[in-house]
């Protein structure tokens, strides 16, 4: 609660008895004042002002508790007390603060109000039709200046969101710049020397056939790369890495001399392009951490295509000889910032990622992330 919200309240309880400005306040009713304060009276002026403390969390019932405090307060002739201007802050919250669906409380508003004029009449109250049509007319005012406010605010926070998002571009802009300028040159560089070498050597021998495999590496980083730019510099629809590129990936890994096997359950259905490459990055993550801290252990790669969610799961298999076992150093795979980033990447599309060590040394990498609309 704003130190605000509870300190006006108290201030117009207080100034209601106030000598000077005590009786200034809203008198709809102009009934004769011929009731002093007591303990109901008092009791009314508080439930005017009260409820405004919640009235950023609850801005129509407070609207709705001020106005019936405030009609009681009337109807019983009490003196207008300046608590009574509560109705007018109440009225500019709501204004401010509007409902999700406004039509009903506007309805019930005209009719409560048409409500309270019919009673005031039968009361006495010497106010005529036109007098409680521009009494009318100034209540509308108040919830209509919190309107204004309201999206005089909300243009402001467009502005500045305008703003913070061209900075951003511009930033994006120029890390694009730098990568392409500093990564691009030296990896097609490795790529060029790759492929020269293994065109010097047999082509039987072990030696060439790895050198094959990094250049064809250094192509695909330059494809990722290509794409990251795209997205840093904000393109119109940066194509990214999809699930069906998934056993050319499995492909080049067992060229590499990992074990890899893919399996699919259920059938695939359409999903976000986000979805697709945070689940393939998860995979070229997991099956590249064992390809560095596990090259002789098999991987299963499993994708579930799920009505309501895709996931996927990685399992490194566990310790290969006796002497290998859960706490040795080879066990401990996927660490880093690797899967620290893959966390990041799957909770911005609205999944779940869990990794750590399997009961037999290995470890597991699970991702789900609801299918969402395609």
């Amino acid at each position: 609660m704003r130190i605000i919200d509870a300190l006006l309240p108290m201030a117009l309880m207080a100034l209601s008895f106030v000598p000077g400005i005590a009786h200034q306040g809203v008198d709809l009713a102009e009934l004769p004042d011929d009731r002093s304060l007591d303990a109901l009276g008092l009791t009314l002026i508080a439930a005017q002002a009260a409820p405004l403390a919640l009235r950023r969390r609850f801005p129509v019932t407070c609207l709705v508790v001020v106005a019936a405090a405030f009609t009681a307060f009337q109807l019983l002739r009490y003196p207008t007390a300046f608590a009574s201007l509560a109705l007018v802050v109440a009225l500019y919250t709501v204004g401010t603060l509007p409902p999700r669906r406004p039509a009903p409380v506007v309805v019930g508003a005209v009719a409560a109000y048409a409500l309270v004029c019919h009673f005031l009449r039968l009361a006495g109250s010497p106010a005529t039709v036109a007098d409680y049509f521009a009494f009318g007319l100034v209540l509308v005012a108040c919830c209509a200046l919190g309107g204004w406010v309201r999206a005089r605010a909300l243009e402001a926070e467009e502005r500045r969101r305008r703003v913070e998002a061209d900075a951003a571009a511009a930033e994006r802009a120029r890390i694009a710049r730098d990568l392409h300028d500093v990564v691009t040159h030296h990896v097609t560089s490795m790529v060029v020397q790759a492929d020269t070498a293994g065109y010097l050597l047999e082509p039987s021998d072990r030696v060439g056939t790895a050198l094959a495999g990094i250049g064809e590496s250094g192509r695909r980083a330059l494809d990722d790369l290509r794409h990251l730019l795209g997205v840093l510099e904000a393109r119109e629809d940066p194509s990214g890495p999809s699930l069906g590129e998934l056993a050319g990936l499995i492909e080049r890994s067992r060229r590499a001399g990992q074990k890899v096997d893919l399996v699919e359950d259920g059938d695939p259905r359409p999903m976000r392009p986000q979805v697709e490459e945070a689940l393939y990055r998860v995979v070229q993550e997991s099956v590249t951490n064992a390809l560095k801290h596990a090259p002789d252990r098999p991987v299963v790669v499993r994708i579930d295509h799920g009505s309501e969610a895709v996931g996927a799961q990685i399992t490194t298999g566990g310790a290969t000889s006796p002497t290998e076992g859960i706490g040795s150093p080879r066990a401990r795979l996927g660490g880093g910032r690797g899967l620290s980033g893959l966390r990041e990447r799957v909770g911005s599309v609205g999944g779940e990622l869990h990794a750590g060590p399997s009961d037999d040394g290995g470890f597991t990498v699970h991702a789900s992330i609801p299918r969402g609309r395609s």
